[in-house]
């Protein structure tokens, strides 16, 4: 097979995103509560109708192998360590024919079982599951083991753009995995990988499985976004500076949607994906990096199906206003959303 993405695409091998102020969409988002011939939905059984139309056709556009695992990998412990009253495991599982990845496993002291469980998906990073995990020392990103320490199981699993944990090759693990899945978007991949870290979470002794959420900053909030609104099992999910409109930031990019979302006829939006969530509780967080103030229409968006379950509070935008960065008052308010809905 040819190389699909020999064509310079403009972006180099980053996240390279882009600020959200070059974004025309916000303010004219396609209302949510209309039907395929633009009649009003007013009831729950109507809208769960639409939603399985949004929901298809979403799968449709991912491509096949965004079908959700059916199977539970078994996990293969590496190495092991405790920092305090938290066990930091590395391990190992599979996650298609050929093909393995490693996430960190961190539980809490054993009183606290059954736990919540929460995915915490990495940004990129050169060090990937390393700084969730808390490896490299005290820092705000380290959520997975902040959230340990405050009773959760947290699964910090490596994104597949990551040859191993410090080598980071997007268009050559991309160009791959297109190889093996050629009617697939990257981010069906990503979602694909998702949802088995649910599987594996919900499949452990220690965790409730009743109690299970997502988090992510930046490419880590693009996953989170996408597992919350098509794994109904995820409680509650926040997710920081990923850009919610599909032109806020790099969505274009082969290791995402592709360039489809910048035709001009491409007709939809996030602000879909957060009425997918609805009625789980979803905190939306930016800096004004690529989320923040110009983010607000998608919440309003989304907001009319979560009043149609009665449950406009699980849905809320939180303005940090210090960029495309994740500072301390970031993961404050991720944990109390946390604690409140998980």
């Amino acid at each position: 097979m040819s190389n699909p993405f020999a064509e310079k695409s403009g972006l180099p091998e980053a996240e390279n995103q882009r600020p959200v102020g070059s974004s025309p969409r916000g303010c004219c988002l396609p209302p949510l509560l209309a039907d395929a011939d633009g009649r009003p939905i007013k009831t729950l059984e109507a809208w769960e109708a639409r939603r399985e139309q949004i929901r298809r056709t979403w799968l449709e556009m991912l491509g096949p192998f965004s079908a959700a695992p059916r199977r539970t990998p078994a996990i293969e412990p590496v190495v092991e360590d405790r920092v305090g009253s938290v066990t930091r495991q590395l391990v190992r599982y599979r996650v298609e024919p050929g093909q393995s990845a490693e996430a960190y496993l961190l539980m809490p002291a054993e009183s606290r079982w059954p736990a919540p469980g929460i995915v915490v998906f990495h940004s990129t990073a050169d060090q990937s599951i390393e700084e969730p995990a808390g490896v490299d020392g005290p820092s705000p990103k380290a959520l997975g083991l902040t959230l340990a320490e405050q009773g959760f199981v947290a699964f910090c699993p490596r994104n597949f753009l990551w040859r191993d944990t410090r080598t980071l090759a997007m268009r050559w693990q991309t160009f791959k995995f297109r190889c093996r899945h050629p009617r697939s978007k990257g981010m069906a991949k990503m979602l694909h990988d998702a949802v088995l870290a649910v599987n594996i979470l919900a499949g452990l002794p220690q965790v409730n499985p009743a109690r299970l959420g997502a988090v992510g900053h930046s490419l880590g909030a693009k996953q989170a976004l996408y597992l919350a609104a098509f794994d109904r099992r995820v409680r509650v999910a926040a997710a920081n500076e990923g850009g919610i409109g599909v032109r806020f930031s790099n969505w274009d990019a082969p290791w995402y949607l592709g360039r489809q979302v910048r035709r001009p006829d491409f007709g939809h939006d996030h602000h879909e994906l957060l009425a997918l969530v609805a009625p789980r509780a979803f905190l939306l967080l930016g800096g004004d990096g690529y989320d923040g103030a110009q983010s607000q229409p998608f919440i309003e968006a989304a907001l009319p199906v979560y009043r149609l379950y009665g449950s406009p509070g699980r849905l809320a935008l939180y303005n940090h206003g210090r960029g495309h960065s994740f500072p301390p008052e970031a993961a404050a308010r991720i944990s109390q959303w946390l604690q409140a809905h998980a």
